[in-house]
């Protein structure tokens, strides 16, 4: 049985924590799409070029060390504004998107272009102040030294250049449920997110 579940959202709304949470909870495969722009980005960073990393791009890719620091996530978010780029990677999401047994994907595109006709749908978010509290103390905690400031105007930044984009801006399925985890702790929003794909899935 193949069932697709489509989860987008910015940066640090807590989508990446609820579709592991989702995954699990219905024992689907996971994918955070993320870390694909991320792989190609650490090799843009290598001095590799954009274009190339995508179409060479390998699942162990995904598993190497250092995707998750801010200079990786700067240049993926450079990357993935490159056409050429963002179809290197479809063909691997959408296969990914189709395999028996069921699908979380998550990402900025899942629900509007990559898989439009997901079974399930959700849009996760959250004020820009919120997320930039909550990456601030993530950078903080793994030992950055950097003012909440600053991550608040990169977040702002982000999310123009993400939403401004002619190739697939952020924004919300037409079907999508939105959840805003602005007041929600992280047990509420996974409920929330779990509720919302029993309902698609009745």
């Amino acid at each position: 049985m193949a069932f697709t579940i489509a989860i987008d959202g910015p940066a640090a709304a807590g989508k990446g924590t609820i579709s592991r949470a989702v995954a699990a909870h219905f024992g689907f495969a996971h994918l955070d799409t993320g870390l694909l722009y991320r792989a190609v980005g650490a090799r843009l960073l290598e001095g590799v070029d954009a274009v190339e990393a995508a179409r060479a791009l390998r699942a162990e890719d995904l598993e190497a060390e250092g995707l998750r620091t801010p200079a990786v996530a700067e240049a993926a978010s450079k990357v993935a504004v490159i056409g050429e780029v963002r179809q290197a990677l479809l063909d691997f999401q959408r296969a990914f998107a189709r395999r028996q047994g069921g699908a979380v994907l998550d990402g900025r595109d899942i629900g509007t272009v990559i898989c439009p006709e997901a079974e399930a749908k959700l849009f996760v978010t959250a004020s820009a102040e919120v997320r930039a509290h909550r990456r601030w103390l993530e950078l903080t905690g793994t030992g950055h030294d950097i003012a909440e400031s600053e991550v608040l105007a990169d977040v702002r930044a982000r999310d123009e250049r993400d939403s401004t984009r002619a190739e697939a801006p952020l924004k919300p399925a037409e079907d999508a449920t939105i959840i805003d985890t602005s007041e929600l702790d992280i047990d509420a929003a996974i409920a929330a997110a779990i509720r919302a794909v029993d309902q698609r899935k009745d």
